[in-house]
C-alpha cells in the first residue's frame, strides 16, 4: 500500500508502491492518484510522472496553482532528484556523468539512446554513483539532471546496465510482480507556499530481499 510521506494544505508527498500505476490506465487498476484523493476527500493535480513498475516519492499538488509552482521548478531543473537502481553489471567506472540523447517509441512505449544527436531526439544526462555490490547485484545513486521518459532505465540500459527486472530494457529476467528494482529516493524542492527549501525520503520498498539485502550500502554510501 502507498504511505503519505508529508501533507499540508497545497501538497501531498506519497510513497509509491512498485507495480502500482501513478495515474489511472488501460489495466482499469486502482491508481496511486485514486487512492490519495480518496484518502485526502479532493480533487489532486500530479506534479511529475513515475514509472509504473518503479517506487518511491510522488508529489501531488492540491491547487492547480500549487502544481504550477512545482512544474516551474521541475523546469528550471532546480528540484534535486535522487533515484537508487539495483543493476545486472558493474559500470566500467564506479562513478560518472552519462550523455545520450533520447527519442520516445510511443507504439513500444519505451525509449531509446544514442551518444550523437539525432533529429527530433532530446538531451538526457544523469550522473551516477556506485554505492556497493552484492554477490550479484550493484547498487547506484542515480542523480537526474534532465527528466526524460523512461531516462533512468534507458541511459543505465546503454552503459550495459540493465536495472533488476526490467525486461523491456535487456534484464535477463523479469520480476514475478513486474516490477523493476528503481526507487524514487530522495526529492529536494521549495515548498510552492512558503519557499521553505524542503527534502524527503522515501523508504525502500518493505519485503523485498533484493532491497533487503542492499539497505546497509544506502545507509553507509550516502
Amino acid at each position: 500500500m502507498p504511505t503519505i510521506l508529508f501533507q499540508d494544505s497545497l501538497l501531498l508527498a506519497v510513497n509509491k508502491p512498485p507495480g502500482m500505476p501513478a495515474q489511472a490506465d488501460k489495466t482499469g487498476d486502482t491508481s496511486l492518484l485514486q487512492w490519495a484523493e480518496a484518502e485526502c476527500g479532493q480533487p489532486l493535480h500530479p506534479v511529475h510522472r513515475l514509472d509504473r513498475p518503479a517506487s518511491g516519492i510522488l508529489l501531488l499538488a492540491k491547487s492547480r496553482e500549487a502544481m504550477t509552482q512545482l512544474q516551474l521548478q521541475f523546469q528550471a531543473r532546480t528540484i534535486e532528484k535522487e533515484y537508487l537502481a539495483v543493476v545486472e553489471a558493474l559500470p566500467a567506472q564506479s562513478e560518472g556523468t552519462l550523455v545520450h540523447f533520447m527519442q520516445k517509441d510511443t507504439g513500444k512505449n519505451r525509449a531509446f539512446v544514442s551518444a550523437e544527436a539525432r533529429p527530433g531526439a532530446e538531451r538526457a544526462e544523469l550522473s551516477y554513483r556506485l554505492l556497493g555490490s552484492s554477490q550479484r547485484y550493484h547498487l547506484l545513486l542515480v542523480r537526474l539532471v534532465t527528466g526524460r521518459h523512461h531516462q533512468i532505465r534507458a541511459q543505465l540500459a546503454g552503459i550495459g546496465c540493465p536495472i533488476k527486472g526490467d525486461v523491456k530494457y535487456g534484464a535477463r529476467r523479469g520480476n514475478r510482480d513486474r516490477s523493476i528494482h528503481l526507487h524514487a529516493w530522495r526529492v529536494g524542492f521549495e515548498h510552492p507556499g512558503t519557499g521553505e527549501w524542503m527534502r524527503l525520503e522515501a523508504p525502500l520498498p518493505a519485503g523485498d530481499p533484493v532491497w533487503d539485502a542492499l539497505a546497509g550500502l544506502v545507509a553507509a554510501g550516502t
